[in-house]
């Protein structure tokens, strides 16, 4: 971390090493995975990150690095538009290689090939490490788990809920996710959550994949929270960032907010395709 800090890179043996390690690992996983968080313990959740590898360093300032006694769930993209993603990937998986329960990932829109090509991780990838990383990460990231259930009672996931109603955990379990995700997005209301949380016996939403003035969103009564964690996102929203801390057992969530850090002067987007980049 030190070394990325300074705006080295990783030799490619040791990538390597890191990105087989996080394949074997993460091909073992549901596709919904259960965490349990004992009584006297937390947790955390963080949004979206978005390559902003200094405004990450900055949460494990915060709040401590990820250990068996500081878990955490980064709750999906990870990459693109900011210029760090391969420190941020890179990270975030040596810390998964090395403590398994201390780190959760979630897939987001942007573990995908086609946001990659063209929102700059491809390029990065290319730039920083070789071609033949860009097929391994973008195998790595269909193995991906796509949503979390903490303490049973706290829904986590990306995105967010589905377009039809009636879906149950055991829908999502049976998900065969080892493939690219398809196009199309979708939108809720209040009462297709609480519709959700009741049929499934759970008492909260977390998601992420928009941006938050505040870093963070409460609604549909509180039992829907959206949170972000790339503040002053693309260096020009002014947002701030957040995470969220659980503490068992009432696992009631209490919400941290932060602004941007400095970051070395490489513009988000600085690998993006040549098309996007007419446009920034």
């Amino acid at each position: 971390m030190d070394d990325f800090k300074n705006q080295k890179v990783l030799h490619k043996r040791y990538a390597f090493e890191i990105v087989l390690r996080i394949r074997e690992i993460l091909m073992a996983l549901p596709s919904l995975v259960d965490i349990n968080v004992p009584d006297g313990k937390h947790f955390t959740v963080c949004g979206d990150v978005h390559g902003q590898f200094f405004d990450l360093l900055n949460i494990f300032e915060l709040n401590g690095l990820p250990s068996e006694e500081n878990p955490y769930l980064f709750n999906g993209d990870f990459v693109d538009r900011g210029s760090f993603s391969v420190e941020v990937i890179l990270t975030l998986f040596a810390f998964k290689c090395m403590f398994p329960s201390a780190i959760h990932l979630s897939r987001g829109n942007h573990e995908s090939k086609s946001m990659n090509k063209i929102y700059g991780f491809e390029g990065e990838v290319r730039s920083k490490l070789s071609d033949k990383f860009v097929e391994l990460f973008a195998e790595v990231f269909c193995y991906l788990p796509l949503a979390h259930v903490i303490n049973e009672k706290i829904f986590v996931v990306h995105g967010g809920l589905f377009s039809t109603d009636g879906v149950k955990l055991s829908d999502i379990r049976a998900i065969d996710r080892f493939c690219e995700p398809p196009e199309e997005g979708l939108s809720f209301g209040g009462d297709v959550t609480k519709r959700f949380l009741k049929d499934n016996n759970l008492d909260l939403v977390v998601r992420s994949h928009e941006v938050k003035d505040e870093g963070y969103e409460i609604e549909h009564d509180g039992k829907l929270i959206t949170v972000f964690s790339a503040p002053n996102y693309c260096d020009q929203m002014g947002n701030k960032g957040a995470f969220i801390r659980f503490e068992a057992p009432t696992m009631e969530p209490k919400i941290v907010t932060f602004s941007a850090v400095p970051h070395p002067d490489v513009k988000p987007m600085a690998y993006a395709s040549n098309f996007l980049r007419m446009f920034n």
